[in-house]
């Protein structure tokens, strides 16, 4: 009988230390693992617990994965160095000191609006409790971008809903992300006298990040144009006059006026004149085909029929097909 009864009273006593376990308890190597499971408003949740998880919650190497999987296709080089200097710059501290539990609560009510308001985050030492996010850790970016703070740039297919002046292009603009819709905002930069316009609304699908590094009012310095044949999908600079910034635009390389198209006697190749065509107009409009040269090209155009730039040839078949699902339902003319 005390046998059994020493064995019934370690049994009580192992329940009730489970009871009492706390998830700090857990090895480090499973506490990881945990948290790195964890989607982006939950992994907030956990920071707001204690001091020790967060600490680990607001490590880069957690939120890097969340950063590359949401955010990855639409933040290039340009919206990092945005970012930089926003968290560098003069005046912005008070945002970087207060701003931190706004959007984190903001990003957090989003999905749980009522369990948030029972987790316990100790907001009368906020003194302290301000510091523990670094100003340019990958949470605060996140974070910024997430409830729409920070405007980026970043580039829009088909801007101004598709109006038709801009079909089959791609404009450089600033964009925030609106959480409540997923969709963005963006502001485009003015063209000469035109003030900015602002477009609401754009979905994913129509965002990128500059796949070049170049300002959208400078020349981009061609490195593809000895290399261009025939059936050649490119993105070419083009802008109505020299005050406007670049649009990327797309088309095709085509054949020359006196080539057949006959692959077997085809010598499109070796001239220095390549013809560029878009086909998205029809046969007889002034936009449909152009004549730029291979060896000497720079800005060409004229105030008629605006001015084309530098030239980037398409390698990835993602790219190719991304602009045509962006084809026009109807010819243009």
């Amino acid at each position: 009988m005390s046998l059994v009864k020493k064995t019934l009273t370690s049994k009580v006593e192992s329940v009730e230390d489970s009871q009492n376990m706390s998830v700090l308890d857990l090895p480090d190597l499973v506490l990881e693992c945990i948290l790195e499971k964890l989607p982006p408003a939950p992994l907030c949740q956990m920071a707001s617990v204690c001091r020790s998880l967060r600490e680990r919650c607001v490590s880069d190497h957690l939120w890097e994965r969340h950063m590359k999987q949401k955010w990855g296709r639409v933040i290039g080089e340009a919206a990092y160095r945005e970012w930089k200097w926003h968290v560098a710059s003069k005046g912005n501290a008070e945002t970087l000191r207060y701003g931190r539990q706004r959007s984190l609560m903001r990003l957090v009510s989003l999905h749980w609006p009522f369990s948030w308001m029972r987790t316990k985050v100790d907001t009368n030492n906020t003194g302290k409790e301000s510091t523990y996010l670094p100003p340019d850790s990958l949470m605060r970016w996140y974070l910024a971008l997430e409830t729409g703070d920070f405007w980026f740039p970043a580039q829009v297919y088909n801007r101004e809903n598709g109006h038709v002046g801009f079909m089959l292009s791609c404009y450089d603009a600033e964009l925030s992300y609106d959480p409540q819709t997923d969709t963005f905002q963006a502001r485009y930069p003015p063209h000469g006298r035109r003030a900015v316009a602002v477009e609401h609304g754009i979905p994913w699908e129509r965002l990128r990040a500059p796949p070049i590094d170049t300002p959208p009012h400078d020349l981009h310095v061609s490195d593809c144009l000895h290399d261009l044949h025939p059936g050649d999908h490119v993105e070419i600079q083009w802008r109505r006059n020299k005050e406007f910034p670049y649009g990327w635009w797309y088309g095709i390389v085509g054949h020359l006026e006196l080539c057949n198209g006959n692959e077997s006697y085809c010598r499109c190749h070796s001239s220095d004149m390549v013809v560029l065509e878009f086909n998205q107009y029809t046969s007889d409009s002034r936009w449909r085909k152009t004549t730029i040269s291979r060896k000497d090209h720079r800005e060409e155009g004229n105030e008629a029929d605006g001015f084309y730039g530098g030239i980037r040839k398409l390698k990835t078949e993602a790219e190719i097909s991304l602009w045509k699902s962006l084809w026009p339902s109807e010819t243009l003319d």
